[in-house]
Order: C-alpha cells, then structure tokens, then sequence
C-alpha cells in the first residue's frame, strides 16, 4: 500500500492514517468515513435492464450489472448499503471487510442508516 500521493504540483504528500468509526456515529449527509464491519445479511436485487429513454437523453452512465442490498454492521449497529458490481462478489455473509470513503445519504428509519456510496471495499483479517 503506498503511503504518499503525487500532488498537482508534483509535490509527494503523504496519506492520511485512516480513522475508522462506529456505525452509531454514522449520520446522513457525511462522508469520507472507514468502517471495519461484518456482513449480515447479502440479498441480491433484480435489475431491469428496459431501455430507459430519458438515460440515452441525457447521457449518464449504464446502470450497475450486478447489484445486492447488503446488511452490514459492528458491535454498535448495523447498516444498509447496495454493493455494485465486482463488490457484491466480497460480501459474502459472514464476511469481514473494511469501507473505505463511505458516503451517507439516507435518513435514519427503523435504526438503519442506508450506505450508499463507497470508494473502496477490501476484505479484512479480522474475523
């Protein structure tokens, strides 16, 4: 793992040590968190792949190909997050991994916070 990152500059700047928090101390409309949590639950989510006309409009993005609602958490709570992808291949139930840059979007229902978005998903050793 590299421990610096080339500024625009060229300049060398070096990498922040991660601080990984709780998921109680997960609120909406935050990012840039890292989290080690354990997978509870995996369930895959059905795509329709029906021509969307307002998306070749508009030119965004193809949808994900594989997409799951995962149920992830630690000792202080569980989550909500849809895994994209290559990443629904890692979280297998039971699961130890590590989210990297996570972003939250959704309001807190039911004791759940919805985990949209993440940068990086890796497996941990922790067990």
């Amino acid at each position: 793992m590299a421990t610096a990152t080339a500024a625009a500059g060229g300049q060398v700047t070096p990498k922040r040590k991660p601080v990984f928090v709780k998921v109680e101390d997960l609120k909406p409309g935050t990012s840039g968190h890292t989290l080690i949590v354990k997978v509870v639950e995996t369930t895959p989510v059905k795509i329709s792949h029906k021509p969307n006309r307002s998306r070749s409009l508009l030119s965004r993005s193809t949808p994900p190909d594989r997409i799951a609602e995962c149920v992830v958490g630690d000792e202080t709570g569980t989550i909500i997050f849809t895994a994209r992808n290559e990443q629904v291949e890692i979280m297998k139930e039971g699961a130890t991994v590590i989210l990297r840059n996570a972003k939250i979007f959704a309001v807190k229902q039911d004791n759940n916070l919805s985990l949209v978005e993440y940068e990086l998903v890796t497996v941990s050793d922790q067990n």
